[in-house]
C-alpha cells in the first residue's frame, strides 16, 4: 500500500494548501503564458478590407495590410507565432488546386510581407488543398469523388515548397494524406531548406466542429454534403492516433498536432505521455463559436472561461495551443 493511500483525515486536509493565494500558486501544476499561444488568422486579397465571419463573432478576414498591423500587436503581446489561412477567390479554385503552389499566390505573398515586417514572429502555413479545390476536399479526387492519396501528395509537395521558399518558418500539413510528411521533408532537405520546421496535423479527426472555419475560408459551399471520413480520423479512435503520430515523427515531423482540441484532450495526454515530443492542439472554430455563444448570452464569464479553457490544454500535456482567443488571452495574462 502506497503512502498516499494511507494518509487520512484529519492528518491530511487537502484544503490547507487551497487556503491562500500564495500556496495555491506554489502548488499550481500547469501554467499558461502568451508563449504557449499560436494565433490562427484569415487573409484575403485587397487593401483595407475587413470582413466579419458570422459564425465566429469577433473573428475577421483581413487584407494583408491590416493583418500586418494586427500581427504586430500580437508580437508585442508575446505571442510567438501565427498560423496563416487564406480566403481564395472562387475564380482561382479548380479541380487540381493549381493556385495552391503559385509562387505569387495569396499565402506566398503574405508570408514574404509578414516576414519582412516582423522577422522575429513565427509564420506557420497550412499545407492542404481545400481552400483551392472547386469541390472543397483536401486533395485531388477521382471520378467517384474519392481523394487520391499519392496524386494529392504530389501537389502538397509543390505547395509546401512554395511556402518554404517564400520564407515560412513552419509548414503545417493538415491534409491527412499517408506519407506526405516524409515526402515534404525529403524535398525540403533536397532544396537546402533544412531549417523549415514541419508541424504535422497527425491526429486530425473527421469532426463536425470545423463548420465555422469552412465558412471563414469559403470551402463549406464547395464541399456541400460530402465529408472527409476517408482520410480524416474516426472520432471514436484513440490508439490509431498514436500510430499516426509515430508515423509522422518517423518521417521527419518536428511537432505534432491534435485537432480538434478540448473534446480530444485524452489524445493529447496519451501522445505526450507515450511519445514525449512537442505536442500541440487546436482549439477549433466550433469550440470558439460555442464559447462565444455562451459569452454573448451571458451564460459564462468570458475572461475567466477563456483562460480556464486554455490552461486545460496545458494540463493535458500540450506544449502550445492554436486558438482564436490568442490575443485576448495574452492581454488577460499581461494584466494578471
Amino acid at each position: 500500500m502506497s503512502f498516499m493511500t494511507t494518509r487520512q483525515f484529519p492528518t491530511t486536509r487537502m484544503r490547507r494548501m487551497r487556503r491562500d493565494d500564495f500556496s495555491r500558486r506554489l502548488m499550481r501544476e500547469s501554467t499558461l503564458t502568451a508563449a504557449d499561444l499560436i494565433w490562427p488568422v484569415f487573409v484575403l486579397e485587397g487593401e483595407n478590407r475587413r470582413e466579419a465571419v458570422p459564425s465566429m463573432p469577433g473573428v475577421e478576414r483581413l487584407s494583408l495590410d491590416l493583418l500586418i498591423e494586427e500581427a504586430r500587436e500580437a508580437h508585442e503581446l508575446g505571442i510567438p507565432a501565427l498560423a496563416l489561412f487564406p480566403v481564395i477567390d472562387p475564380s482561382l479554385k479548380s479541380e487540381l488546386a493549381e493556385e495552391a503552389f503559385n509562387a505569387n499566390g495569396l499565402v506566398q505573398r503574405s508570408v514574404r510581407a509578414l516576414k519582412a515586417a516582423l522577422p522575429e514572429l513565427g509564420i506557420m502555413t497550412d499545407v492542404a488543398l481545400d481552400p483551392y479545390t472547386s469541390h472543397g476536399q483536401d486533395g485531388i479526387i477521382d471520378d467517384q469523388g474519392y481523394v487520391l492519396n499519392d496524386r494529392t501528395v504530389e501537389t502538397l509537395l509543390k505547395q509546401a515548397l512554395s511556402h518554404a521558399e517564400a520564407g515560412a518558418d513552419v509548414v503545417a500539413p493538415s491534409d491527412m494524406m499517408d506519407g506526405r510528411i516524409g515526402e515534404i521533408r525529403r524535398v525540403l532537405e533536397q532544396e537546402q531548406l533544412i531549417n523549415t520546421r514541419i508541424m504535422a496535423y497527425s491526429a486530425k479527426y473527421a469532426s463536425r466542429y470545423y463548420g465555422p472555419f469552412r465558412d471563414a475560408v469559403g470551402s463549406a459551399t464547395n464541399l456541400g454534403r460530402a465529408d472527409k471520413s476517408t482520410y480524416q480520423m474516426d472520432p471514436a479512435n484513440g490508439d490509431e492516433a498514436l500510430h499516426e503520430v509515430a508515423l509522422d515523427l518517423a518521417e521527419g515531423a518536428d511537432m505534432v498536432m491534435i485537432k480538434p482540441g478540448m473534446p480530444y484532450l485524452d489524445v493529447v495526454r496519451r501522445v505526450k505521455d507515450e511519445l514525449k515530443v512537442p505536442t500541440f492542439a487546436y482549439q477549433v472554430s466550433g469550440e470558439y463559436a460555442m464559447h462565444m455563444a455562451a459569452f454573448e448570452n451571458g451564460w459564462l464569464d468570458a475572461d475567466s472561461v477563456i483562460l480556464e479553457s486554455l490552461v486545460c490544454f496545458k494540463r493535458a500535456g500540450a506544449d502550445g495551443v492554436l486558438t482564436y482567443f490568442a490575443k485576448r488571452a495574452a492581454r488577460l495574462l499581461a494584466a494578471q
